[in-house]
């Protein structure tokens, strides 16, 4: 599982320049499974995406893709982690 940290290198009016086809680019990836969770942070300075099922290589294919990252809006923290622990109802890979 990965946490992608967005942070915003451009003023907000170019952000939302870029939204529509960011969400886009969201909605494409949410519906192969990829990822789980996203949204922008607060206060709006970035963003959080929750990524599964995934090989870091294919992960950083994915997010050079991202209008963000081609428009040079904003750069990206990615840090892997092994959920050990999940609340009752959650329905997250856990790896062995």
């Amino acid at each position: 599982m990965y946490v992608i940290s967005l942070t915003y290198t451009a003023p907000l009016d170019r952000i939302d320049d870029a939204l529509e086809a960011h969400r886009a680019f969201l909605a494409k990836h949410f519906e192969a499974g990829v990822f789980i969770a996203a949204g922008p942070t607060v206060p709006r300075k970035g963003g959080i995406i929750l990524a599964v099922r995934i090989e870091r290589e294919k992960l950083d294919a994915i997010l050079a893709t991202d209008p963000f990252a081609q428009q040079n809006l904003a750069t990206y923290d990615i840090a892997e982690f092994k959920a050990t622990r999940l609340a009752p109802g959650l329905n997250f890979p856990i790896p062995a």
